[in-house]
């Protein structure tokens, strides 16, 4: 009985000894339902929980530096503040809704090394009701000269194996175009190069996805493991000519690095609407930004044809923009000639067109012009800082810069670079060949949308355009934001019709096409087609109605490659978008969005003849109200468009 007794006096001592030793800080979401714990002791480490779901359960924080010991752990914490943050803003640019809450509970603690070198680090956590997200500062060296970091320990321990939709990119310099797959977290491994964002199904109504916000100064991130299943790591895109295990960011002065961040929801659609990212950058850093107009733009002739650039074709483009009622027109590559050659000048024109006349023809109906740039051409001797200016002069609206393909600490300052100086010129920026969007739209909104996305391009040249595919792009991909897609292919076909050719053709209905407008989310979208494969065309006057920016948008169901359905509220008016994969169905909608009073809703829909010749389409009205269920049939590789207006007594 002694002996006992002198156990478990051992026992309770070393359970004092461990909490003395380590020290737990919690901050919670302004519900109270998503908790963040940091754990302060020989290791430092977190963990999130919602509700009674633990979604990371303890997972390291901290750094690699070269020529310094790692820096995880052994803290004091100096100071820590909570606060709560809650205001309203107001977009520049209306991506999802009008008018943005950011409403969470931020700590921040200031933490000091106990011994050897007593180096600072701090840490910034902030608890939403739709997620939490978690961010690093370093200070700058007390030695003189840069440090430089090899390696992010932030870690994501999973527990259990959900379900997730992994994008594995197999490299680092990438155009992050890519086909999400359905997998266990398990899938993942060690050489893994997955990229962002990753949406996870935990079951029970428990649904987290993990990206991140504000890159600036630091290397986008990818997931992997550490070698234990589930155990997620950040793999960091290396600077140029460094290996994997080399030097990834650099610094000179304080750093503060993107933030970590995890959406969560008990459905897929909470985070859809959510506005996390964008609330996790800076407001609007443009003193007049009334200059930036969203809007839909025609694209000349690399969607349908070989580019030749001639003048009567750049013509036609223009002359569908106006008659659609869309506000730009896209003049793509050759312009300027030869690309990606010494000799390119992106400020002469090439001699077999008029730049002017073109500019001058297009402003004679209603129309601007966004200009093509490869982005080599653009960086050769900063020539952008020569040539947006000279844009700016002619009147051109914006630049699509394209074949980036990487996200490492130089890349992201470039592309920071290129968005102040557009900026500074007026010019509206459409970034190709380029990694994920993080919410930078909200500081500066004249970056207006990006691509990053295998979007409708690939029909063009490849076969993996599945349905499937555009379904889950709206449950993943554009979790991160604006996605330049490239909608309103009219060469509609099925998948036994498809084939790669030009003009390209596209392996969806016409109903599935127009929906894609509402469901994808680009406030500057770029329409694809051939004037004449849409002119006079059925649902070409859906095209001339559907917004690209929105006051709301409400979820109204699916599931990531089944099927999803999306409502967005432009004024008075609701557009809904139905986008279907390759098995027919008849979902249940329920219109629960709209207010009080009566409604007419005006439907673009699969008819009986889509599933046999998709370029059928049929259109009707019906009268509506708060609260009805509406039944949508689509056929398979289908799809589903309507807008509802009040009706005036």
């Amino acid at each position: 009985m002694q002996k006992s007794k002198i156990i478990w006096m051992v026992i309770l001592a070393i359970i004092v000894a461990l909490n003395a030793n380590s020290q737990e800080l919690q901050v919670s979401s302004p519900d109270q339902k998503i908790v963040v714990t940091i754990s302060n002791g020989d290791l430092l480490q977190y963990t999130v929980d919602f509700g009674l779901r633990n979604l990371v359960t303890k997972s390291p924080l901290g750094f690699e530096l070269k020529g310094e010991p790692v820096l995880n752990g052994n803290f004091t914490v100096v100071d820590q503040k909570l606060e709560t943050i809650r205001e309203t803003w107001l977009p520049v640019v209306k991506s999802k809704h009008a008018e943005v809450l950011n409403h969470c509970q931020a700590l921040s603690l200031k933490l000091k090394e106990k011994s050897g070198l007593k180096r600072e680090l701090e840490l910034q956590v902030r608890a939403y009701n739709d997620g939490a997200a978690f961010r690093y500062k370093l200070p700058r060296s007390g030695q003189i000269g840069v440090r430089k970091i090899t390696k992010e320990l932030t870690g994501f321990s999973i527990p259990g194996d959900p379900k997730a939709w992994v994008v594995e990119y197999g490299k680092y310099a990438s155009s992050h175009e890519s086909e999400f797959f359905e997998h266990p977290v398990s899938y993942l491994t060690d050489k893994s190069i997955a990229g962002l964002p990753m949406l996870m199904d935990f079951g029970q109504d428990c649904w987290m996805a993990i990206t991140e916000a504000k890159i600036d100064n630091y290397p986008g991130f990818y997931l992997g493991t550490s070698g234990a299943s589930n155990q997620l790591t950040t793999k960091l895109a290396p600077l140029p000519g460094e290996a994997e295990e080399g030097v990834k960011a650099l610094f000179g002065d304080e750093l503060f690095t993107p933030w970590r961040v995890l959406m969560v929801g008990s459905t897929p659609g909470k985070l859809i609407e959510s506005e996390l990212i964008q609330n996790l950058n800076d407001p609007c850093a443009l003193q007049d930004p009334s200059w930036i107009k969203p809007g839909k733009s025609a694209w000349d002739h690399w969607w349908s044809g070989e580019v030749k650039m001639e003048m009567p074709v750049i013509k036609q483009y223009i002359d569908l923009a106006a008659e659609m009622g869309w506000p730009y027109m896209l003049v793509d590559w050759q312009w300027y000639g030869p690309f990606k050659i010494p000799e390119a000048d992106i400020t002469k024109w090439a001699p077999q067109i008029n730049m002017p006349e073109i500019i001058n023809y297009a402003k004679s109906k209603n129309v601007r012009i966004i200009l093509w740039l490869y982005s080599s051409d653009v960086n050769r001797n900063s020539a952008f800082k020569k040539a947006f200016p000279i844009y700016h002069q002619w009147g051109v609206a914006g630049v699509k810069i394209d074949f980036m393909d990487r996200d490492d600490q130089e890349m992201v300052q470039w592309y920071h670079d290129i968005i102040r100086c557009a900026a500074d010129n007026q010019l509206l920026v459409d970034f190709h060949g380029a990694y994920k969007p993080d919410g930078i739209i909200r500081t500066y909104p004249n970056m207006i949308t990006r691509e990053g996305v295998m979007g409708n391009e690939y029909y063009k040249f490849s076969t993996k355009m599945s349905p499937e595919h555009n379904v889950k792009l709206a449950f993943t991909r554009m979790l991160a934001g604006q996605m330049d897609y490239t909608p309103g292919g009219f060469l509609n076909v099925t998948k036994e019709q498809f084939k790669k050719q030009i003009p390209a053709l596209v392996w969806n209905t016409r109903a599935a096409e127009l929906s894609k407008f509402v469901v994808y989310e680009s406030p500057l979208t770029v329409v694809c087609d051939h004037p004449n494969h849409i002119r006079n065309q059925p649902g070409a006057d859906f095209l001339k109605i559907v917004p690209t920016v929105w006051d709301d948008t409400r979820f109204m169901g699916g599931y990531p490659g089944d099927f999803v359905a999306i409502a967005r509220r432009s004024g008075e008016a609701w557009f809904i978008g139905v986008l279907n994969n390759s098995t027919g169905k008849k979902p249940d909608l329920k219109l629960d969005f709209l207010s009080e009073g009566k409604y007419e809703m005006s439907c673009w829909a699969d008819s009986k003849e889509s599933e046999n010749d998709p370029k059928q389409l049929q259109m009707g009205k019906l009268s509506v109200q708060k609260g009805d269920t509406i039944q949508v049939t689509m056929v398979r590789n289908g799809g589903f468009a309507a807008v509802i207006k009040k009706v005036v007594d």
